[in-house]
């Protein structure tokens, strides 16, 4: 989610980083974005873009992974949530700690100990 203040510079950076993601392998990317979610203090946002796929699955997979930081490090820079209803999930974990902070990591610590303190319910994946 984005608070309306920033909707409108967050999905401009978006669509262009995205865009640029892949210039230095002369490839183009398109871009789209919608909005949906809407609440008082903001909105989500989601873009897709299309791509052309690579050689190789490998090739493919790294193209998408630069897409995706890309569009992932522009929500976060303009102060947006990466985890909404879809949860945080291991492609978004690493941009977990600029949305909560230290102490909202800490916090997620010390509930992951006290729900589960053996580490049987997706050890390593939310939090190290």
């Amino acid at each position: 989610c984005l608070d309306w203040s920033s909707v409108t510079s967050a999905v401009v950076d978006m669509e262009r980083d995205i865009g640029n993601a892949l210039c230095a392998e002369e490839e183009d990317v398109h871009v789209f974005t919608h909005l949906s979610h809407f609440y008082g203090q903001g909105c989500s946002v989601y873009s897709t873009y299309l791509f052309r796929a690579g050689h190789t699955y490998k090739e493919t997979m790294q193209r998408w992974q630069k897409l995706k930081a890309a569009g992932a490090e522009a929500i976060v820079r303009h102060g947006g949530t990466i985890s909404h209803q879809h949860g945080v999930g291991t492609d978004h974990a690493q941009y977990l700690p600029a949305e909560k902070g230290e102490l909202g990591i800490e916090a997620i610590k010390e509930l992951c100990q006290m729900f589960d303190p053996d580490g049987r319910m997706n050890p390593g994946k939310l939090v190290p």
